[in-house]
């Protein structure tokens, strides 16, 4: 996916969140803010983790009022302590308090993912492992939890099912794309190695010492992936068997969203 295609994806995508949220307008805030009250918002990391999505909500309050200037203090990527004031956005009041609850919900996401992610990183960083996404993301929010997980030192699996051919079986294809075959045992790494054209085998839910027998009989001919049930706890032996890929589900659809708040001031 080109940098053009993936910022229009993340403007519509943030678009939809606002009018999600909006809808027909903020009766509250105008009801009770004045058009013309300035104010600010401080943003403030509750607990520690990693920051991921700064860049997304300068461009999300953008959307809301093209005058508000979010000024950040950090960078996406950063370890930051519980207590640190993060970036302060400025400008009309109502437009802050309009954009803040999907601020904060995207914020604390993206940072919850990156903050897991970094946690496997760590785990296998003696290796040559890498961490990598599935599929298994919030659905519309794929594009930000694949982005959050790059940003916390993991790689990017397919993003869609046009992205690369996954097959459990002999197939035959006329598709420009990579071709990755699925094994559930020793006998299907045998068959999978036998085909010509593939170029990656995942060992689905093997066990360690299997594991390692597969990674000899592959023998670097093709990239391996180990997926199934990995944990952080599993995580360093599975990536001590010298498999290149470990498949992490959990990245995105168990992450824990970061606490992270909004002090508003007027």
């Amino acid at each position: 996916m080109n940098e053009f295609h993936a910022n229009s994806k993340i403007n519509h995508l943030l678009e939809e969140a606002l009018l999600e949220d909006i809808g027909m307008g903020d009766i509250t805030t105008e009801s009770t803010v004045a058009p013309d009250v300035q104010g600010r918002g401080n943003l403030l990391f509750k607990e520690s983790g990693v920051v991921a999505g700064l860049s997304i909500i300068d461009e999300l309050f953008r959307i809301v009022d093209h005058e508000l200037v979010l000024q950040a203090s950090l960078r996406d990527g950063e370890q930051v302590a519980k207590g640190t004031k993060g970036a302060v956005i400025t400008g009309s009041l109502a437009s802050i308090l309009k954009g803040e609850r999907v601020a904060l919900n995207i914020l604390q996401r993206m940072s919850g993912i990156a903050t897991l992610t970094r946690k496997f990183v760590d785990e296998v960083k003696h290796t040559s492992a890498k961490i990598t996404d599935t599929r298994k993301t919030a659905p519309g929010l794929r594009m930000l939890d694949k982005l959050a997980v790059n940003i916390g030192g993991g790689i990017n699996h397919r993003f869609g099912l046009d992205d690369m051919i996954l097959i459990k079986y002999r197939s035959s294809h006329n598709y420009p794309v990579q071709i990755e075959v699925e094994t559930k045992n020793l006998a299907e790494v045998r068959e999978a190695l036998a085909h010509a054209g593939i170029q990656r085998i995942m060992l689905d839910n093997f066990t360690i010492p299997d594991m390692i027998d597969a990674v000899r009989l592959i023998a670097h001919k093709v990239e391996v992936e180990a997926s199934g049930n990995v944990t952080l706890q599993t995580v360093r032996a599975i990536a001590e068997t010298g498999v290149d890929i470990i498949s992490v589900g959990a990245l995105t659809h168990s992450a824990p969203a970061l606490d992270i708040s909004l002090k508003i001031e007027a």
